[in-house]
């Protein structure tokens, strides 16, 4: 299901201090023990909102009519100033969970800086939420790969709960939001453009 390894809890607590492991335990309890290989991840319970039930296999997208609204993402940048997932409807987001200190995303960030250059015309974007992360290392990462879609800094994964349970307990995870504000995947690991790119590309084409 995974294409690479991930940086697990254990990897996490050991260069995160108390206070954000704890937090960061309690996002995965909420969503680790739903987490199989399955096309369709979305909560088939009553309701419009998003919340995890499952990981999309890789390279495939949650089919239309089962897909559900984004929770209401928002948090500060990196950089100073805001994000709202909501400010984004009308294109395809990818949001990205990473830490400078997670060697699988030190390999996926910039290749996905790549994809968003190439694709931000057709109406795609890439949104970064640093978790589990110190500012200044985060900045210090972003500066030096020449990071240049948005970063959101959310230390304790807030991101995770807003956007519908996310689980947190391994690092890179990747959701993809359609143009009108809906999940249509949830990516658990690493993701090559090979992958990507053709998801992006039917996504896109959608209305």
């Amino acid at each position: 299901m995974w294409s690479g390894a991930r940086c697990t809890l254990n990897g996490m607590k050991a260069r995160a201090g108390r206070k954000l492991a704890a937090a960061l335990s309690a996002v995965a309890l909420l969503g680790t023990a739903a987490c199989t290989n399955h096309h369709d991840a979305v909560d088939q319970s009553a309701g419009t909102q998003f919340r995890y039930v499952q990981a999309t296999k890789e390279g495939t997208v949650i089919p239309v009519k089962d897909r559900k609204l984004a929770g209401p993402v928002a948090g500060n940048l990196l950089d100073g100033g805001t994000y709202a997932l909501t400010a984004d409807k009308g294109k395809v987001v990818v949001l990205n969970f990473w830490g400078s200190w997670c060697g699988p995303c030190v390999n996926e960030t910039p290749q996905f800086d790549t994809v968003y250059r190439q694709r931000k015309a057709a109406g795609v974007t890439f949104v970064g939420l640093d978790v589990k992360d110190s500012k200044d290392l985060a900045r210090n990462f972003v500066q030096d790969k020449k990071i240049s879609y948005p970063i959101v800094f959310d230390p304790i994964a807030k991101t995770a709960l807003q956007l519908g349970n996310i689980p947190q307990a391994g690092l890179p995870v990747s959701v993809i939001v359609d143009r009108q504000g809906r999940v249509a995947a949830v990516y658990l690991g690493p993701v090559l453009p090979a992958d990507l790119n053709p998801v992006l590309t039917t996504l896109t084409a959608e209305a």
